[in-house]
């Protein structure tokens, strides 16, 4: 079986100025981010769907955008797939002081137990010192620093309420979370009656950041219950599509009324095969 040495030499010729590949030697940085991104979902795909015969294939492609930006940055003297290697090793060391107290990785002491709290406490404190050593300026430090911007809305939006939440900035229970998704349900049927698309926007916006502070309260991961509602509302157009072949009715010539009625169909017999 090739090994991660193997790999990485397939990257190096990929990347080789004479002999290489004419697409591989034209991409940067900023055109693989994509690549890496959708290769990021797929493994989650894989997983959600527990499709494990193909996951290995994913994680093979996502290796490889990490093998990738290691190569590019070997070329331009940068970095190397073992910095990569040697810096996510140490973080995680240091992140975990509960099992490597000495910081020796071989290491194995007897320790004591600690339960979930503790280690989550330990965790936020040691990436609070590490945000402190990256601030150009420690007197503008801020809880919400390197909370990544290419990280989905939703997925951000409960990462920015959790990191304020640390310093007591949250609701203490789900209710009046739920009081506060009603007030700005009311806010953007306000803004709807001014016909003023940019107060709509902003509403909007308002009324799904609330969502996610409610979805965060009742332990719901945002992204993993849109994704979850997608894939339904996939499978019940699906069989509405599937229906009308069937009858020989083109989708576009169906009214609302038949569509609605096809899509209670559709609820009730996939909940019924649940």
């Amino acid at each position: 079986m090739y090994q991660l040495p193997d790999l990485l030499h397939l990257m190096a010729r990929l990347r080789d100025p004479q002999h290489g590949c004419p697409w591989d030697l034209q991409q940067d940085y900023a055109s693989i981010v994509p690549h890496t991104l959708e290769e990021a979902y797929e493994v989650a795909d894989a997983i959600e769907r527990g499709d494990f015969d193909h996951l290995p294939g994913e994680l093979g492609d996502l290796l490889f955008q990490v093998v990738y930006y290691s190569q590019l940055a070997k070329e331009d003297g940068r970095f190397d797939f073992d910095t990569v290697v040697d810096a996510i090793t140490r973080k995680l060391v240091r992140r975990h002081p509960h099992v490597f107290p000495d910081g020796d990785l071989y290491g194995s002491p007897e320790l004591p137990r600690l339960d979930e709290v503790q280690i989550k406490q330990r965790w936020e404190a040691i990436k609070a010192e590490e945000r402190a050593e990256k601030a150009v300026a420690p007197e503008q430090l801020s809880l919400l620093d390197d909370v990544p911007h290419a990280l989905p809305a939703l997925s951000r939006a409960a990462k920015l309420q959790k990191r304020a939440a640390q310093v007591g900035f949250d609701w203490p229970e789900a209710l009046p979370v739920v009081d506060k998704v009603h007030e700005e349900l009311g806010e953007v049927l306000e803004a709807m009656s001014t016909d003023d698309p940019q107060a709509i926007a902003e509403e909007l916006g308002d009324l799904l950041f609330v969502t996610v502070n409610l979805a965060r309260h009742l332990k719901i991961d945002p992204e993993d219950a849109l994704r979850a509602a997608n894939r339904k509302f996939e499978r019940r157009f699906r069989f509405i599509e599937t229906t009308l072949r069937a009858r020989g009715r083109p989708i576009e010539q169906c009214d609302l009324a038949e569509l609605d009625a096809l899509w209670e169909e559709a609820k009730k017999q996939l909940e019924a095969g649940r």
